[in-house]
């Protein structure tokens, strides 16, 4: 038996055109801890403003560049400021902003089970053309923790008392 059903079609167009050839990014479990885990830290140290799925804007770089399909947007799934973006002077009643113009001082990418590490290394090459001051690329399936600067230099993190934090 066969149920025609026009909304279906709807549905069926739309996730063709939002999810074609795209890679989509499947949090997980360890995902979500590692992410929670090191914006809790990062949050409780003064020092630091945490922002999670901070969308930026990059209208002011070509993406394609780097082999991204965002147009003129990153999403972080943590960005760090020492000095935070500054609040809307006209701070009415159900405005928000939508692309923050202030880039972090620092991203921090967690690989999902799903995604594939090549494109989390493009899209931190384009943060750092927007001017990011470094970036963290957080495996939790592996327990590692790569930290990229501008310089190009690159350290990878494994002290197990920093990890034991983040992925517990």
């Amino acid at each position: 038996m066969t149920i025609k059903n026009e909304n279906m079609s709807f549905v069926n167009e739309f996730e063709d055109d939002v999810f074609d050839g795209e890679n989509i990014d499947m949090p997980s479990k360890k995902h979500s801890r590692a992410q929670t885990n090191i914006t809790g830290l990062l949050y409780n140290d003064e020092r630091f403003t945490t922002f999670v799925e901070l969308s930026l804007d990059a209208s002011s770089i070509d993406l394609s560049q780097f082999g991204l399909k965002a147009k003129d947007e990153l999403v972080s799934d943590v960005c760090v400021y020492i000095e935070p973006p500054p609040d809307q002077e006209d701070d009415e009643l159900g405005f928000d902003e939508i692309r923050v113009t202030k880039i972090p001082d620092l991203a921090i990418e967690v690989l999902s089970p799903k995604q594939i590490i090549s494109d989390l290394l493009f899209k931190i090459k384009a943060y750092f053309a927007l001017g990011v001051k470094s970036c963290w690329l957080v495996m939790p399936s592996v327990q590692i923790i790569k930290v990229y600067s501008q310089s190009k230099t690159k350290t990878v993190a494994t002290h197990n008392g920093i990890l034991k934090l983040l992925m517990k």
